[in-house]
């Protein structure tokens, strides 16, 4: 069994950064392709964005040219880097880590957009 753990989540004023981050519990996450996802209240869970094994990237497209994922397999870490962040932004960020049958969720990290 695998555990992620999202961090870097809190209050972001509009405009703002932020930069979350994923870390396994077992130096694993080099194998998986990872994503993050996000759910607002009253709303389904979203795709933000995913990244491969390879590095290959993939976004939503109304994060593109804000958000960027990235992953340092030595620190066995995805990063979320969110620029320009936007109120619609605001949401619980999840990380999510699939390979084969292997899927595996975090629990989440707020993300709160307020002036």
């Amino acid at each position: 069994q695998v555990q992620l753990v999202e961090s870097g989540g809190g209050l972001v004023q509009p405009g703002g950064s932020l930069r979350l981050s994923c870390a396994a519990s077992r130096n694993i996450l080099r194998l998986y392709a990872v994503g993050w996802y996000r759910q607002a209240p009253g709303k389904e869970r979203e795709l933000v964005a995913t990244i491969s094994s390879g590095g290959q990237t993939n976004y939503a497209d109304s994060v593109k040219g804000r958000f960027t994922i990235s992953r340092d397999n030595a620190q066995n870490t995805v990063y979320l880097q969110m620029n320009s962040v936007k109120p619609e932004d605001m949401a619980v960020y999840y990380c999510n880590a699939k390979l084969y049958d292997n899927d595996y969720w975090g629990q989440g990290t707020q993300v709160t957009v307020s002036s």
